[in-house]
């Protein structure tokens, strides 16, 4: 049994041991994240133990009530897995996440008496009740929600999208190979998981080198190297400056910029298009790059923008140049751009109540 054990699980534990000792010598992340990955590489170690043990009662005819326990935990893992996956790589996610997955929970081990997910039968095969889909149905709206709030922070590019897709693909493995491959796709489910953390984390550890840490918006460098290399596509740029920055910063501390800037940031990620490229330049200076949009386009995104900061406690001013043609300098559409944005800011500091800090 330890024999099999070790065939079934050591390419996963290879994997996430590797992966514990990256994270270790990790940099880039804070410690919260560490913690919750450190965690999800544990859990995945005990459910890889789990499934083995599940399956060799399973085979060997003995103690059933013992292996629908287990059973119960194996469908009760994996969307709590997956919601822990959600809320340690998508920032800000309520602990709600996990209340769908822990009612699911309560259902598998009430299915231990009463068979209403699932149930062994006298020649001790697998027999599915009547919410015996449930589980699959969570693990896909869990996987849907994975995807889709982690392209709602990205930053749209290739080189963010493709570790997305492979997290999609991973977990659309999850509920398509159930029903092709049968039960043996259990022994596969940790190193499939494992696998596609681990390429999206490396690839989130190469993508550092070009994104702002703070806000995850793309940085200054990465900002000159793409109008520098890739410039006859871009015909409009949107420059923002947040309002009010230094006031936070004086009243209630650095703390409290720090957040507004990461707030500010989502609102920009959150109503950009796959056109669009978000950059921080430092301090509360942000940029758009646009490539082959119109003017409508570029007026559509401000207006997006103005929309989402309006949803906050925030103010920013916004400013933008469009050429048609795309033969513009790219320092004189920031003029342009920035010419705009301070006629903005002017109209918002001489409002009553909001303190002018600088010209």
């Amino acid at each position: 049994m330890i024999k099999e054990l070790i065939i079934q699980n050591w390419a996963n534990v290879l994997l996430l041991l590797a992966f514990a000792i990256l994270l270790r010598t990790t940099v880039f992340l804070d410690k919260r994240t560490i913690l919750r990955l450190y965690a999800l590489i544990l859990g995945l170690f005990i459910f890889s133990l789990i499934v083995f043990a599940e399956f060799s009662l399973e085979d060997m005819g003995v103690l059933p009530k013992a292996r629908l326990v287990l059973m119960a935990v194996r469908y009760s893992a994996t969307p709590l897995i997956v919601a822990f996956i959600i809320y340690t790589l998508a920032k800000n996610v309520h602990w709600g996440v996990f209340i769908p997955a822990l009612i699911l929970t309560v259902l598998d081990f009430i299915s231990v008496f009463t068979g209403i997910i699932f149930s062994i039968g006298d020649d001790g095969s697998l027999k599915r009740g009547p919410l015996g889909y449930l589980p699959y149905i969570l693990v896909g709206f869990y996987s849907v929600l994975l995807v889709y709030l982690l392209y709602k922070r990205s930053n749209k590019r290739p080189t963010e999208l493709f570790p997305i897709a492979f997290l999609c693909l991973a977990f659309a493995s999850g509920l398509i190979l159930p029903f092709v491959i049968g039960k043996n796709y259990s022994h596969i489910f940790c190193v499939t998981i494992t696998i596609a953390l681990f390429v999206y984390y490396v690839f989130s550890i190469l993508q550092l080198t070009e994104k702002d840490a703070l806000t995850g918006l793309l940085n200054r460098q990465s900002f000159y190297a793409s109008v520098s290399n890739d410039r006859k596509d871009i015909n409009a740029l949107v420059t923002i400056d947040m309002n009010g920055l230094k006031a936070i910063n004086d009243t209630e501390g650095h703390t409290a910029g720090d957040k507004a800037l990461e707030t500010l940031a989502g609102c920009f990620m959150q109503t950009s298009t796959a056109k669009d490229s978000v950059y921080r330049l430092g301090g509360d200076e942000f940029v758009i790059v646009c490539r082959k949009v119109s003017e409508e386009d570029v007026r559509k995104l401000i207006e997006r923008i103005r929309s989402k900061v309006s949803e906050t406690k925030y103010n920013c001013a916004i400013g933008y140049s469009f050429c048609s043609g795309g033969t513009k300098d790219i320092d004189d559409m920031i003029k342009e751009s920035d010419e705009m944005m301070y006629i903005d800011k002017k109209e918002f500091y001489s409002r009553p109540g909001n303190r002018k800090y600088r010209e």
